[in-house]
């Protein structure tokens, strides 16, 4: 015999499992809303570091492209410079370091145009001309530096406003606390402070990248003026 039941309790049914479906449906966040949900100071400072992280990123790039191209050399441009000074040809060095055109040829290039001084003035002449050489290549490292200081110490600064705002909060509602009054500073807290950390954490492993590379080239500097040294102290 079969079971008939009431139109209106199937309705009531029906009803009751959409509202318990809408009940297990789960809320994303997306990266853009988690950005965007802190209230206007979390996004002015959120903006702040992402010019930040952009600076940084620019700075990575055009230093490690710079760093790439200094650090490339003939692997026999000294033995060419060696042969070139032992026949007293001076002219066609100074010409072979002006079309290599890097730090190390244009320190080479500076002891050459000394030939005839003593030995100690063409040493103050190269160690003065690679303290400029140096001077270029570390151009403009330092600000990755400061944004790796500063990123993480303005993150901080965030966070301490989104407890502002909490605090604010708790005392506009006498003491009570509401979870969706309080939701705006604790995104602002909690945002930029990860946010901070990214631009930090970015702009120190470049920073000290730049600087292992930059490190090589003035060994490789070093290396190139004491041999060039040598050649003019003994010459073959």
């Amino acid at each position: 015999m079969l079971n008939i039941q009431n139109p209106d309790s199937l309705a009531v049914a029906n009803e009751a499992l959409l509202e318990g479906g809408e009940e297990t449906v789960e809320k994303t966040l997306s990266i853009w809303d988690l950005l965007t949900s802190g209230g206007i100071g979390g996004q002015i400072i959120v903006i702040v570091l992402a010019l930040l992280l952009f600076v940084a990123i620019y700075l990575y790039i055009e230093r490690t492209l710079a760093l790439k191209e200094a650090s490339k050399i003939d692997k026999g441009f000294m033995n060419q410079i060696r042969d070139h000074i032992t026949n007293r040809r001076f002219d066609s060095a100074k010409l072979l370091c002006q079309h290599t055109n890097s730090p190390v040829s244009r320190l080479v290039e500076k002891g050459i145009s000394r030939i005839g001084k003593p030995l100690e003035d063409i040493n103050t002449a190269i160690e003065n001309a690679g303290k400029l050489e140096v001077y270029k290549l570390e151009k403009n490292v330092s600000i990755l530096a400061t944004i790796s200081g500063a990123g993480p110490m303005i993150g901080f600064l965030g966070t301490v406003v989104g407890m502002i705002l909490v605090f604010f909060e708790i005392e506009k509602g006498g003491g009570q606390i509401q979870i969706d009054l309080l939701a705006g500073g604790i995104y602002t807290a909690m945002t930029t402070t990860v946010v901070g950390l990214i631009v930090g954490v970015f702009a120190y492993i470049g920073y000290n990248h730049l600087v292992v590379k930059t490190d090589k080239i003035v060994n490789q500097m070093e290396a190139t003026a004491v041999e060039f040294l040598d050649l003019l102290n003994d010459p073959v």
